[in-house]
Parts: C-alpha cells; structure tokens; sequence
C-alpha cells in the first residue's frame, strides 16, 4: 500500500492524472501498477485500477487475476469495483475512502443513485431498443463451440 501512496503523490503532482494509484500483487510479487491516466490519455477509463489490470492481465496471459489482490489508494468507484469482480480478483485492500475521495472534488455517489435508479428515471436517458433481437448474439454465444467461459 506504501508503494501505491507514493506512486499516486507522484502522479498528482507531476499533473499526469489524478491522485489514485494501484498495485496488484500475486503471492510476495508485484505483477502490475497503474496510476489514474485520465486527463493525460484523455480517458474517463483510465482509473488506475483499470490501468493495473489491463497490465496484470497482460502479463498473466489472462483476462481473469484469480489469486491476485489489488492494493488502491482509495476505495474504487463502481467501475473500477465491476473490473475487480469481472477479473476474480481474491482481494481489496484500500486506502482513502469514498468520503475522502469526494471531499477532494471526486464525487461518485450519483453514480451509485443512478445503477439503483429506474431506467426512466436516469440523468442521462436509458432506453431499451430491439430486446428480441437482442437475444440473437446471446443465442450465438450459447451455440458456440469457440467459446471461452468467463
């Protein structure tokens, strides 16, 4: 966690992106870090847990990091919080929290009042279009013996 304070002091003020950091780690080895890259990449994905695990994932040779745990300066918003559960991460250990995060100008829990919203009820308008053929990949995913379960 010391290791991912300082990158994100760093990155803060080298002006590169915002003040997170990350560092993920499989048994005693670090495998992968990332900083928030966001303004720098002109990115609003470039998290720097996004940017751990892309690198985790490409050095493992995998798309999940079963075994592995993330180190995160701050407790990851719900995007980040998604990757961590897509990629079979064991464990989050986290620094500041959401509180902290929002008290220094990075706000997200509309965020969470929008997962939880009703479609129609949303700030930025949700609508459902085509569900019956929507249902078409999902049927060639199914059928497929090229798979690859996730």
């Amino acid at each position: 966690m010391a290791r991912a304070i300082e990158m994100a002091v760093e990155n803060a003020r080298d002006g590169k992106g915002g003040p997170f950091a990350a560092v993920i780690v499989k048994g005693d080895a670090a495998i992968a870090t990332g900083v928030n890259l966001v303004t720098s990449a002109n990115d609003p994905t470039a998290h720097a847990e996004i940017v751990a695990i892309r690198a985790a994932c490409n050095a493992l040779g995998s798309f999940q990091l079963t075994g592995c745990d993330i180190y995160v300066t701050c407790e990851p918003c719900p995007m980040c919080l998604g990757a961590i559960y897509w990629a079979r991460m064991a464990r989050v250990f986290f620094a500041g929290t959401r509180a902290n995060a929002a008290a220094a100008g990075f706000e997200d829990s509309m965020i969470y009042a929008e997962i939880e919203a009703p479609l129609d009820q949303r700030r930025i308008p949700t609508i459902p279009l085509m569900r019956e053929e929507a249902q078409r990949p999902f049927e060639a995913w199914q059928s497929s013996p090229a798979r690859t379960a996730y």
